[in-house]
């Protein structure tokens, strides 16, 4: 249990000097050091000079009384616990004096037994404002390290975003030498292989340009996310038709349906690579030559996994046992993404285009 501070400091404030002077030598004895004043001046004088542990006063005074004398101590920064003494034919005054500030009140009586009651106030109300002191400390204290970490949080999220800036600009500038260099290769192949590299970079890029441009570095709003990938591989698509001599003038349309779902950053990547290259795939691959088509990109919840679907209407995914389209790293690179997410990728035969699924736990 807390205790008061040793030897406190106590200002009483009382016209009768005798009963001034039996007030001392009782909170002397308790351990109290007790300094006297005559009237609320005198009392109002010596507690702006000096700072006492409790502070006790008359109401009946001359001059200022009781009520008008709290008003001003009341004033006091910091304050310190103030007792009010009346007489026992004025309870309505000891509840205005409680109500404009007081901590307590001790009734006087004739005989002076108020003067044990008044030693006990003051103890108690010392000690419940060294209780309240060490709280306010403790809530201080508590107050200004939230805020520290605040601010530190708020530093890091900001060294995050330039960091994460950095690297969409060190991506972004791959992207750039890589189309560079595919307007400088002649051969339409290799330029169409440097330009679906140029995607798998974009895809990456894409995530880091959204970390660095929102608040949140921790996810990534898959909706925002693939909307904006669906319309690079689109635009992707329009540059791979002029690349490549024989391929379709029409650019394939890509629908997106998005639930928006936030993804840790470390799992958006992987799906985004996923998409793209699926989505390219399909597009490459599932419709012959000037024939129509749309590839569809699905992302929900069900139940308890994040499903990602990728699908179209086209020829129909090869028989097993039949030769590949294409080199085949499109595929390699599915499998080492869906292992990284600890994903499923399943092909759905029962669909009459191309349906590939990937699950994963959320």
């Amino acid at each position: 249990m807390a205790d008061a501070p040793a030897q406190p400091h106590v200002l009483y404030i009382d016209d009768d000097p005798g009963i001034g002077r039996l007030v001392q030598r009782h909170l002397q004895r308790s351990g109290f050091r007790v300094t006297l004043a005559a009237n609320g001046a005198e009392g109002l004088a010596l507690a702006a000079g000096e700072a006492f542990d409790a502070i006790a006063l008359d109401h009946y005074m001359p001059g200022q009384d009781g009520l008008e004398v709290l008003e001003a101590l009341c004033l006091l920064e910091p304050r310190p616990p103030i007792i009010f003494v009346t007489g026992a034919e004025e309870p309505r005054i000891a509840v205005t004096a409680l109500k404009n500030g007081a901590a307590d009140y001790v009734i006087k009586d004739v005989h002076g037994t108020f003067i044990e009651l008044l030693g006990a106030s003051i103890f108690q109300e010392i000690t419940r404002a060294k209780w309240q002191q060490e709280r306010d400390a403790a809530a201080r204290e508590v107050r200004e390290s939230r805020d520290r970490l605040a601010v530190q949080a708020a530093q890091q999220a900001i060294l995050l975003r330039e960091v994460n800036h950095r690297v969409a600009n060190s991506l972004q500038l791959i992207t750039s030498l890589i189309d560079m260099q595919a307007r400088r290769v002649a051969d339409p192949a290799a330029r169409l292989m440097l330009r679906q590299a140029a995607e798998r970079v974009e895809a990456v890029t894409m995530v880091h340009r959204r970390l660095y441009t929102g608040d949140n570095v921790e996810f990534v709003e898959m909706d925002d996310y693939l909307a904006g990938l669906v319309d690079e591989l689109e635009r992707a698509t329009q540059t791979a038709d002029a690349l490549v001599a024989d391929a379709s003038a029409t650019a394939r349309r890509i629908k997106l349906q998005a639930e928006p779902l936030r993804v840790e950053t470390d799992k958006a990547v992987p799906l985004g690579l996923i998409v793209n290259e699926l989505v390219t795939n399909a597009l490459k691959y599932a419709y012959p030559k000037d024939r129509p088509g749309q590839v569809r990109v699905r992302l929900c919840l069900a139940g308890e996994a994040l499903q990602l679907s990728v699908e179209d209407d086209g020829i129909g995914y090869p028989d097993a046992g039949a030769a590949p389209k294409g080199s085949g790293l499109g595929s390699l690179i599915v499998g080492s993404m869906a292992k990284t997410l600890h994903a499923t990728v399943a092909l759905d035969r029962a669909h009459p285009g191309t349906r590939f699924v990937v699950s994963l736990g959320v």
